[in-house]
């Protein structure tokens, strides 16, 4: 296990559905890690897709790439000793496992945030949900979160 800055080095993985409220606790988590003095970094679809992918779109071929780009960049920041928080997503089992297994045993950590369809949907200001449930993203609700 990498210790670097007197932590145990990791990452804490948020999925679910759109609106389920992941980057909110992403969020609180890092404040309290913050309060508690760990260094810590948050990747999340915002701050991910205005810059690193801001050149991909929402195909699955995309979308598994813009998961395997956030793990890579998550795996560089866990090497120097870092907490990662991520909100992603990510329906697929496969890309979470694919990010699980660049890093060593013990520094994955996924965190399911289970919100009811309709709060979620209620919630979604950015449309996966709206577009799936209008049959124009089948891809989305077919994989949606074998966890």
């Amino acid at each position: 296990m990498r210790r670097r800055k007197s932590q145990k080095s990791c990452v804490l993985w948020f999925t679910g559905l759109s609106g389920a409220g992941k980057s909110t606790i992403a969020n609180l988590v890092e404040k309290k890690l913050f309060a508690i003095n760990r260094h810590t970094y948050l990747l999340d679809g915002d701050n991910v897709r205005h810059g690193l992918n801001r050149d991909l779109g929402f195909t699955d071929v995309d979308r598994v790439e813009n998961i395997r780009r956030v793990g890579e960049v998550a795996k560089l920041m866990v090497d120097a000793g870092l907490i990662v928080l991520t909100a992603f997503i990510s329906p697929f089992r496969a890309e979470r496992q694919m990010v699980r297994s660049l890093l060593e045993g013990g520094e994955f950590f996924e965190v399911y945030v289970e919100t009811p369809l309709a709060v979620a949907e209620s919630r979604d200001v950015k449309g996966p949900l709206q577009e799936g449930a209008q049959g124009r993203d089948q891809a989305f609700h077919r994989h949606r979160f074998a966890v």
